[in-house]
């Protein structure tokens, strides 16, 4: 499904400011894993999400999709494979669009666009069915400018429209960081229930060690630009969130 190979990033090459992000990156996703990526701040976590999205090209190694190499294909040809939701509600949408604009445009992901009618009345009932799964009554705000809702909402309708139209893999950076306890965990069902019902496959990153164990079936535990460690469901299962921290420790160590 996805595989890089010996993959390298390094930032400001040559200058005072030379940073390795990623070190020779072996990883390989198989269809339907759910990957939960964890690691301390400048683990490489956001340059890994990155380099898979197409926003950062790696100096070294080779990023494969379904055997297809797009290690340089930019974001906009990349996004027909890949789908992503930010930490930050408010980047993940236009503001100034509504509802159903926002919506439009996630739903042309990956294509190209023309001049043909976005907003007809297939696609606002297509629109309509989708919020109404989340029982926020959204489905009745299409018309509104998005900013208006709350980052919660804004999340949720940020998670239906990385997953409205066809694509290979799921991307979240953190998608619950920026949310209250209660909004985080409302996310987090939706998010799983999303994924089982579509069958998707999924890299997660967060910071949450009771995330990394608890959701998904696989956690890759990330240092220093090095993937420190890969559990298997069946490993995982044996381990407890203070045990992770541990291992964290003698990471660190």
């Amino acid at each position: 499904m996805l595989s890089l190979e010996n993959v390298s990033v390094t930032f400001n090459k040559g200058t005072l400011l030379e940073r390795r992000a990623l070190t020779d990156i072996n990883l390989t996703i198989r269809e339907e894993d759910f990957v939960t990526v964890i690691g301390s701040n400048g683990a490489g976590k956001s340059t890994l999400l990155n380099i898979i999205t197409g926003n950062i090209c790696p100096q070294k190694g080779r990023i494969l999709v379904n055997d297809t190499e797009v290690t340089a294909w930019p974001v906009e040809r990349r996004a027909r494979f890949v789908a992503r939701v930010f930490q930050d509600p408010l980047e993940g949408t236009c503001g100034e669009l509504t509802v159903e604009e926002n919506l439009a445009l996630a739903l042309k992901r990956g294509t190209q666009r023309t001049l043909s009618k976005a907003l007809n009345g297939k696609n606002r009932n297509l629109f309509e069915e989708t919020l109404a799964r989340l029982n926020l009554g959204l489905e009745k705000r299409l018309r509104q400018p998005i900013g208006l809702l709350s980052g919660g909402q804004r999340q949720a309708i940020s998670l239906m429209m990385a997953v409205l139209s066809p694509m290979e893999i799921l991307v979240l950076d953190e998608h619950t960081a920026a949310l209250d306890p209660k909004t985080a965990s409302f996310i987090i069902k939706l998010t799983r229930d999303i994924i089982a019902e579509k069958k998707l496959t999924v890299l997660m990153v967060t910071h949450s060690m009771h995330q990394a164990l608890d959701v998904g079936t696989r956690t890759i535990m990330m240092h220093d630009g090095i993937v420190k460690r890969d559990l298997g469901e069946e490993e995982r299962n044996k381990l407890t969130h203070q045990d992770l921290l541990t291992f964290f420790e003698e990471i660190d160590g």
